[in-house]
Order: structure tokens, then sequence, then C-alpha cells
């Protein structure tokens, strides 16, 4: 087996760039990706079932107090990426994803046992903490152990996996909202806790997963690093019965450091046209995510008189397109490219918007045809949504690697994801379909201009080491 050991660690990323895919790379990335899952699973459940929670047999919140759980979950991921994302680039990111999932299945479990609007909405703010630190930690890890010919990819697939989650908690909804099944007492309950029951075969499954061989290299761990990845080249030996080729060098190594000062000097200078990037990405996606995906339900009860308990039918529909567009369009992202996908995805999301908004305000759609209009969109916009998380993660040093991902994280979901509900929800209450289609064609707007920065300032980082794109 060909070594390359470099006690400095200068030989990590090429030795991993090199191995092929093997089981091994498959139990890493699914221990992570189950994250979005739960993600997923608990914010489709949780959506569903919010019109239950104003019933007297179960917490008796008012709409506004709905209104405020939800901004409650918004408020914790913010907080918990900017905190976790700080904690990862400091004390790696095997031990902040336990720390984050554990905090985000004891709110799960929290949400279940609520007695009230307060209990309730501290509950939401814990799992919502606890999300928003596994982007940070989780992207981080994920672009860090997988090959770089893979990197898009395998990438797309993991943060796609959110759709995966989404469409078995829309499921879910069905059949705990139906009361055949369930009283309404405990349906609801059984929905919100459900996510914390099955992340606990999550955080067993995580224990297989090590730190980082690059963030152990950069900080001063060079050994370490290099005995893991020799754990993996004989692993990939063992699985491909054959040695492996030479690694290529990086042109730019991993040098032990605790390089992370004056990370925000340095996002504004040096990286401003990168980081310039990561905010529109990431803000254009939350906008149209947070303001469609959240509102769905209101605007089929609105505008096609759909029930809450047929709600999840729509939703797992709806689900199903999100998932398949990072798995079908995630390979071209490493062939053709991440700044020409990047302008493809965001670009067709943006352009067919316009034409489903054109045809609602219409009134030429029915609840189903409204929703396949929306599978359509939001095939690409699912892709262009994880690729935003890729180009954020690959495309800074990686001692602020967690740091830009969880500030800009934040910062999108502050300005799209809080704003976009909350205009959507006026416009929805007003009635009007010009007044909602004023909104979507915003949010088509905001696709296309994201395109229009991804083509003038996108990374063409397909196919390079971490090293060679960040450094």
């Amino acid at each position: 087996m060909p070594q390359d050991d470099d006690e400095d660690g200068g030989g990590v990323p090429a030795r991993l760039d090199r191995l092929p895919w093997t089981p091994r790379h498959w139990v890493l990335v699914g221990a992570l990706g189950a994250g979005w899952v739960l993600d997923g699973l608990q914010v489709t459940i949780t959506g569903a079932i919010a019109p239950a929670l104003q019933y007297t047999q179960t917490l008796a919140l008012t709409p506004q107090e709905i209104g405020l759980s939800a901004s409650a979950y918004v408020a914790g991921a913010v907080l918990g990426a900017l905190l976790f994302g700080m904690l990862a680039d400091r004390f790696g990111r095997r031990r902040i994803f336990y720390l984050t999932l554990g905090l985000s299945l004891l709110g799960m479990a929290a949400s279940g046992l609520a007695m009230g609007f307060k209990s309730f909405a501290i509950a939401r703010a814990a799992t919502g903490s606890g999300i928003g630190g596994e982007y940070a930690a989780i992207n981080s890890a994920v672009d860090e152990w997988v090959p770089a010919r893979l990197r898009g990819r395998i990438n797309l697939a993991v943060n796609g996996s959110y759709w995966l989650g989404a469409a078995f908690g829309a499921a879910l909804s069905i059949v705990l909202l139906d009361t055949r099944w369930f009283p309404i007492t405990i349906g609801w309950r059984i929905g919100c806790a459900s996510g914390g029951v099955l992340g606990l075969g999550v955080l067993l499954v995580r224990r297989s997963v090590p730190e980082s061989p690059r963030w152990l290299a950069r900080n001063g761990q060079a050994a370490k690093a290099a005995a893991l990845v020799r754990e993996m080249e004989a692993a990939a030996e063992r699985w491909t019965g054959r040695p492996l080729p030479p690694p290529v060098r990086s042109a730019a190594p991993i040098a032990a450091s605790r390089e992370g000062r004056g990370r925000i000097a340095l996002l504004l200078g040096r990286y401003r046209r990168r980081s310039a990037l990561a905010l529109t990405l990431m803000t254009a996606q939350a906008f149209l995510f947070n303001a469609v995906f959240f509102t769905y339900g209101l605007v089929l009860a609105r505008f096609y008189s759909v029930t809450d308990r047929m709600t999840g039918h729509y939703l797992l529909a709806f689900c199903v397109s999100n998932l398949l567009g990072p798995l079908i369009l995630g390979r071209f992202f490493d062939s053709f490219g991440r700044r020409r996908m990047l302008v493809v995805s965001f670009g067709a999301a943006g352009g067919l918007l316009f034409v489903v908004t054109l045809l609602f305000f219409l009134g030429l759609l029915s609840a189903w045809t409204q929703t396949l209009g929306w599978m359509v969109v939001f095939f690409f916009a699912s892709a262009a949504a994880s690729a935003a998380y890729l180009t954020t993660s690959e495309i800074f040093p990686l001692s602020m690697r967690g740091f830009a991902l969880a500030l800009f994280f934040a910062l999108g979901t502050l300005i799209g994801g809080v704003a976009g509900p909350a205009l959507y929800g006026r416009l929805i209450a007003r009635g009007s379909r010009f007044a909602l289609a004023e909104g979507y064609a915003l949010a088509a707007v905001l696709m296309e201009l994201a395109a229009l920065a991804a083509a003038r300032l996108g990374v063409d980082a397909e196919r390079k080491s971490l090293e060679s794109v960040s450094e």
C-alpha cells in the first residue's frame, strides 16, 4: 500500500481524495446525513399538526402562539448555528455533532411532552438550536471526508435527504391526524416525539464516525490524522482487492494552525466576493423554501378548500420531488461543473416559478396541478438549495469553514427564512390571488439574482481538493 504519512499532515488531503468509494464511506455519510432526515421529519410533522394544536383537547394554542412557536424554532436554529459552528472549528466536528444531535433529540421529546405554550415554545427553540448546529458541523465533516471527485453529488444527496424525512413526516401525519387511528389528544404528541425516538438509533450509529482527518491535521494532531487515513486505505484495499494508486499531492497542503481570529474581517476583506456569493445563495433558497413550503397548507385551504386531514397527501408529493432533485442532478455538479449547475438550478427554478405564478394568478390550477407545478419548480430548487450549502462549505478555509457555514445559514435564515413566511402569511390572509402572485414573483426574482451571482462570482470547485479551492 503506498504510504505518504507526512506526520506534518501534508499528505492527508491527497490520500483522502484518491480513495475509492467503499462501505466505510456509506457508513460515514449515512450516519451524518441521518440528522437531515430527522430534521425533515420533525419539521414536516410539526407543520402538519399545527392546526390541531388549537383544539382545547391538545394545547389550545392561538394562531399567534403557533406562529411564535415557529419563530422560536427559527431563532433557536440561528443561535445554535452560530454557537456550534464556532465550536466545530475550535473543538472538532465529531464532538459537536454529538452535542447538536443530542440537543435536537431532547427538544423533540420535550415537544411531545409539552403542557402549554411556554413549554412547547422552549422545546421548539431547543430543537432548532440542535438542528442549526447540525448544518455547520455535519456539512463540514462530510466535505472533509468525501473524495474530491465525488464531493458534489454526495453533499447534495446528504443535504437532500432532508426531504426523505419530510416525506416520511408527511405520510406519518396522515395517520396521526386521523382520529380513526389515534385520539386527538395522543396523535400530535406521538408526532412531535417520534423524531426523538428514531434519533436514538442515529446517535448510536454516529459512534462509528471518527473526527475529520483534515481538522486533526490542521490542529496539531497530524499523526492521529494519518492513522485514520491508513485505516481507510487498508479498508479500501481489502474492498477492491488491489493496491491504491499513488496520491497526487495537493497544491495547498494542510498546515497545523490555530488560525481563526478575525474571521469577520477575513470574510469582509479577502473573501468578500465569496461571502457575497454565499449570502446571496443562502438567502434566496431560504426565502423560497420557507415562504412556500411552510405556508402551502394555508394556500391549499384558502384557495383550494383542502381540509387539514388531506394536506399531508399534497405535501408528500411535494417532498418526493424535492428528494429526487439533488439525487438526480447531483452528479452534474461534479461533471458539468459547480458554477454552471448553480446557474442552471437557480435559474431554472426561478424561471419555472414565474410560469407557475402566472397560471396561479389566472386561476388555471387545481390543488393537484398547483402541487404538480411546485414539484417541477422544486425539483430544481431543491438541488439549488443543497448546492448553496455545498458551495458555502467548500469555498472557505478549514479553520473557518464551520463558522462561515453557520454565519451565512443564520443570515440567510434571518433574511429569507423569517421574512418569507411572515410576508406570505399576510398575503394569504388577504385572500387575493394577485397579492400572493406578487409574493411568488419576488421569490422568483431572488432565485434569478442568485443565478446571476453564481455566474459572476461562482468558483469552479468540481473535482478539486478542498485545500486548492479554499486556501
